[in-house]
């Protein structure tokens, strides 16, 4: 066997090891969407490889030029291929806005469908390549055949260097991904029958998964110090003096009136401060039955405290399902400071729980004084905790936070939580 039939085939195989572990590790291992075109990438790049390796093989014993040509028309639109979902891979990596987004798509998606044709074409032409008596040669315009790979590699180069959201690693992973091929070509110019552009596209992708990772990394330990942050938030916000001194007034108040009640409140408010405090160190999902009598136990300390002021509806459809601790709760807080006590008369609070196709919804409904959405920044102190619930309900269980208001009608917030 040839030095350069060796030098072909060692990397090849080399390469479909290398990209059979990563594609077990993204299966196994990471979920996000981004990696599902990388997943796409890698599966193709190893039946990339596997393709050329077999012609390597298949080719010593059978060289027709039917063969050899029918071969390199689809050996150059797997390269063009190999371009197209790497750049689809960057478009979900990056997230570009929405019209630049189509516009770039539409650019890689016309360019791909017309250069496919060319080399299609080229069978009848042999402008990029021919096969006389099965021998591989070049045509006079096969530079051509490589044009929509070096539109392509530019674009995702000029894209991703120059994005403001992607770090310096993630810059030079995909910048070198591109400058890589482009120096892999001139080499195979000069070393003939060596598959340079296979051992560039092998180190490329190692840089690539390895600083995209590196990457991912480094974004886990901010998530997890964000969450950190966002639980000490939460503890914060659960320790409310006014509300604890103004719940043992009541409850002081209510002894010599009513002992019987006074002793119902006091084991509402010690079973209120143990959920509460038990809470804080809980960092697991928990049914939304617990949650429903946490907020129960909370209601009946504020209906203690200004009566008829508050006024609560249950309408319980769905209990059996998931919620982070102390995520209801705060909201249903909110409707009562915020909204029905906004009022001189008061309100009603309503508290709706049910199963739709797609998700669990919990509402919670205030006929308060309501708001304008437009005026109000939800990352001040005032309102941090619903903007630290949706974090916590997102990151946690993938769910969501909607929030409409309307000045005098009152609120309405819609937690879904996704099966």
């Amino acid at each position: 066997m040839a030095n350069n039939s060796i030098f072909n085939s060692t990397v090849c195989i080399m390469g479909i090891l290398i990209l059979l572990i990563h594609i077990v590790n993204i299966l196994t291992n990471d979920k996000r969407k981004d990696n599902r075109c990388l997943l796409d990438f890698f599966i193709f790049t190893v039946v990339h490889f596997a393709a050329y390796q077999s012609f390597t093989v298949i080719k010593t014993g059978y060289t027709s030029s039917a063969f050899v040509i029918g071969f390199y028309t689809a050996f150059y639109i797997m390269n063009n291929l190999e371009v197209f979902l790497l750049f689809r891979y960057m478009m979900s990596y990056v997230e570009p806005k929405e019209k630049m987004k189509k516009a770039l798509t539409s650019v890689n998606v016309s360019l791909f469908a017309v250069f496919a044709a060319l080399d299609i074409i080229n069978i009848f032409t042999g402008m990029f390549f021919s096969a006389p008596n099965g021998v591989y040669t070049r045509g006079d315009y096969m530079i051509v055949s490589q044009g929509y790979q070096f539109i392509m590699l530019t674009i995702v180069f000029i894209v991703t260097t120059t994005d403001k959201k992607l770090d310096s690693r993630e810059k030079i992973a995909f910048g070198l991904y591109c400058v890589l091929p482009f120096a892999a070509i001139i080499l195979q110019n000069i070393f003939k029958g060596y598959a340079i552009a296979y051992a560039s596209i092998i180190i490329a992708i190692e840089i690539l998964f390895l600083f995209i990772n590196a990457q991912k990394s480094i974004e886990l330990a901010n998530e997890e110090k964000k969450n950190k942050e966002a639980q000490i938030k939460i503890m914060l916000s659960q320790i409310k003096p006014h509300f604890i001194y103004n719940s043992l007034s009541s409850i002081s108040t209510l002894i010599s009136i009513d002992p019987e009640k006074a002793s119902a409140a006091l084991d509402d408010f010690t079973e209120y401060l143990r959920i509460n405090l038990s809470s804080l160190t809980e960092k697991n999902l928990i049914f939304f039955e617990d949650e429903l009598k946490h907020i129960e136990t909370y209601l009946s300390l504020e209906k203690m405290r200004f009566g008829d002021r508050v006024k609560v509806i249950y309408d319980i459809a769905a209990k059996d399902f998931y919620v982070p601790p102390l995520s209801i709760q705060p909201i249903v807080e909110n409707a009562v400071k915020h909204g029905v006590l906004k009022k001189a008369e008061g309100g009603t609070l309503t508290l709706r729980s049910y199963e739709s196709e797609k998700a669990y919804v919990v509402e919670v409904i205030d006929d308060g004084i309501g708001f304008d959405l437009s005026d109000v920044d939800f990352e001040e102190n005032e309102h941090f905790g619903i903007n630290n619930i949706k974090y916590r309900i997102k990151e946690m269980c993938g769910g969501d936070v909607v929030i409409n208001s309307e000045v005098g009608k009152g609120t309405d917030v819609a937690v879904y939580f996704y099966k």
